[in-house]
């Protein structure tokens, strides 16, 4: 009867939204998979925003990391497919505390989608790339039929170099650690929900996705001294997606405060409106710290100085207790848990 009810499952768009569904696709996929890393380096066993391999006979060691982008629509206020495409990897490349080098890029186009259309989101991948100082080594195109494919899929794979002292990873996280956050959440996925078609959503809300080099350029000095003791940044699941994953991996819990954290009154107002959680939606410009408390403020202050990290804030600490939760300190005083989302409520954000 189970084999017969597991034979009936089908894959659901909320599997590819960064919650427990996606865990359960991952899991699936990943299952049989009998090789899962290179030189005992981080791979597919510890679900990190990216893989390593150590060199031997060297003190350094290769950061990889492949993403998928299929966002809807295709230009946003504040940015594009092309630019969240080379944004997500470079800043999933920083997370892991490496160099970002070199990335390869796999493009798939509907038929029918004009060249004008393409070259608009070409120029947005290359100027995107220019600033991140990132090479484009290799590739592959694709055309698919009309009526199997949504315009485009972009998809891409982002090679970077770190010192094998570095550790930063998401069971890194030790108890007494503060929490910090560079910026608002939620404006990424909330601004591309605000423009899509049947809403009527009037509003200057713009997506925040965006690169976070000039973030960890200012930081540096703490990555290598591993005072971070790690980094994600909050896409698809938001803050309660990337919170949740941190306290199951280090079994600690975190406590957060509701009047620290970071929100526009607009993505507020559009999450009322339309019954969303801002703690589920996507950032795409923005890294959650979990950092030694004797340098919190320090390495606040040094984020804050820069002008993608400037609203960012301390917002909660890493407890032993209630062990792999997520705890909110809400306003009017209670305390409630906060849950990994089954998905993010918002599909192709990313």
């Amino acid at each position: 009867m189970n084999e017969k009810k597991e034979s009936l499952k089908i894959i659901r768009l909320a599997h590819g939204a960064g919650g427990v569904l996606q865990e359960e696709l991952i899991n699936f996929i990943t299952k049989d998979i009998s090789l899962k890393n290179v030189n005992n380096g981080i791979g597919i066993k510890e679900l990190d925003d990216g893989a390593t391999i150590p060199l031997k006979d060297y003190d350094k060691e290769v950061v990889i990391s492949a993403d998928g982008h299929t966002v809807f629509p295709l230009f946003f206020p504040g940015g594009d497919l092309g630019k969240l495409s080379i944004c997500g990897t470079v800043n999933d490349l920083l997370m892991m505390g490496a160099n970002p080098l070199a990335l390869t890029s796999i493009i798939i186009i509907e038929e029918g989608l004009s060249f004008q259309t393409l070259d608009k989101l070409i120029k947005s991948f290359n100027v995107t790339a220019q600033e991140a100082n990132i090479a484009i080594i290799a590739g592959d195109t694709k055309v698919m039929p009309r009526g199997s494919l949504s315009e485009i899929i972009m998809a891409t794979t982002g090679i970077g170099i770190k010192d094998k002292s570095i550790n930063i990873q998401d069971n890194g996280l030790k108890v007494g650690d503060n929490i910090i956050i560079t910026g608002t959440i939620g404006d990424h996925g909330t601004a591309l929900m605000a423009t899509r078609e049947g809403l009527n959503i009037s509003t200057d809300l713009q997506s925040d996705v965006g690169l976070l080099l000039e973030i960890n350029d200012v930081i540096k000095s703490e990555i290598s001294q591993n005072i971070i003791h790690a980094m994600k940044d909050p896409t698809r699941g938001g803050i309660a997606g990337a919170l949740n994953h941190w306290a199951s991996k280090s079994n600690i819990s975190i406590v957060i405060e509701e009047d620290k954290i970071p929100i526009k009154k607009q993505v507020n107002a559009i999450c009322d409106m339309l019954g969303l959680d801002p703690y589920n939606i996507a950032s795409e410009g923005r890294a959650l710290l979990s950092v030694d408390p004797r340098h919190s403020e320090k390495i606040l202050n040094k984020i804050k100085s820069t002008e993608i990290g400037k609203d960012a804030e301390i917002i909660g600490k890493v407890k032993a207790d209630n062990p792999k939760r997520v705890l909110l300190k809400t306003l009017v005083g209670g305390t409630r848990f906060i849950d990994m989302p089954l998905g993010e409520p918002i599909p192709r954000i990313c």
